[in-house]
Order: structure tokens, then sequence, then C-alpha cells
């Protein structure tokens, strides 16, 4: 296993000596594997969700092209539409 050398500042050293000697990791370098551990799955995460994003425009995408949806100004028309008559019954 290789090994590295960091340099923190007091604060964060006493921070990460605090999690040992309560017993939340065993070392340092477990506090460090654990923290890049965490870091790893965040990019992991992040790549799933834009892959889902990705998916999910192309598809709204094809179904667009194949006549499916709802024009945007069409819908924002009826909802502001909505909105003012909900508004001038609130009013009487």
């Amino acid at each position: 296993m290789a090994s590295m050398n960091i340099s923190l500042p007091d604060p964060m050293r006493d921070y990460v000596q605090s999690r040992i000697d309560n017993g939340q990791y065993a070392s340092v370098s477990d506090y460090v594997r654990d923290l890049i551990r965490r870091d790893q799955n965040v990019i992991a995460d992040e790549a799933r969700w834009l892959q889902d994003l990705d998916a999910s425009i192309e598809e709204s995408v094809a179904e667009m092209r194949a006549g499916g949806g709802h024009d945007l100004d069409e819908v924002c028309d009826a909802a502001i539409a909505n909105i003012r008559k909900a508004a001038g019954r609130t009013r009487q």
C-alpha cells in the first residue's frame, strides 16, 4: 500500500484527531480512506443522475418528434388563465 503525506491547519488536524479519539475512526488513514470512498460515491451518484437525465431528455425529444407531448405556450397560457380566474374569484 502506498503512503501519502498531507499538511493540515491545526483546527483540521484537531478535528480529525477528535473523530479518532471518539472511536469513529481507527486512524488518520482510516478517516482519509472513508472520505475518499464517500467522494467516489458522490461522483458515481452524480454520473448516474446525469445519465438518467440524458435518457429522460432523449425519451422526451423522441416523444415530441413522434407527435406526443404538449405545446409549452399552450400549457403556460392555460396555467396563466387558471391563475387569473382563481384570483378573480378570491376578490369577490
